[in-house]
């Protein structure tokens, strides 16, 4: 709940700056004259790059939220098995042998959205948030196409 509630703040901050960039971009063009308007139109491209990472951003978000309110419905959601330092950060040896078992099993079932879903989480465990990202994405696309 803490997370959606920091998502939501900071989507609203962001949809108002990029309300007050676009309406300065807007006053730029307003003003008339060649620089103003090629300096408007150029800040005016920033709120609508940012609006729309923004809500690939959340669909991507909602979309993982969904799979994992199946997957645990289904009782397949990856129970955390990792070993611990004393400082609480996860033991890379751990992190590396749940990593290799979830590899194992998204390459016996490369077409079955949770063990993408499971790969992507092994992935966040090792710290290495592109490629859990790109496993989540190809568990959402697998499971759009499924249903």
């Amino acid at each position: 709940m803490r997370a959606k509630i920091s998502y939501a703040i900071t989507a609203a901050v962001l949809v108002v700056y990029f309300v007050l960039v676009g309406s300065r971009g807007v006053l730029l063009i307003k003003a008339g004259t060649p620089l103003t308007v090629t300096f408007g139109v150029a800040v005016l491209i920033l709120p609508v790059i940012g609006v729309w990472f923004l809500w690939k951003n959340t669909e991507f978000v909602r979309d993982a939220n969904r799979l994992a309110a199946l997957l645990d419905a289904e009782g397949g959601l990856p129970v955390d098995e990792l070993k611990r330092l004393p400082s609480g950060r996860v033991d890379r040896g751990s992190a590396d042998e749940v990593f290799a078992r979830r590899k194992a099993e998204t390459e016996d079932a490369p077409d079955d959205w949770r063990s993408w879903f499971r790969l992507a989480v092994a992935y966040h465990d090792a710290r290495d948030t592109p490629r859990a990202r790109k496993a989540m994405q190809r568990a959402i696309a697998l499971h759009k196409t499924s249903h």
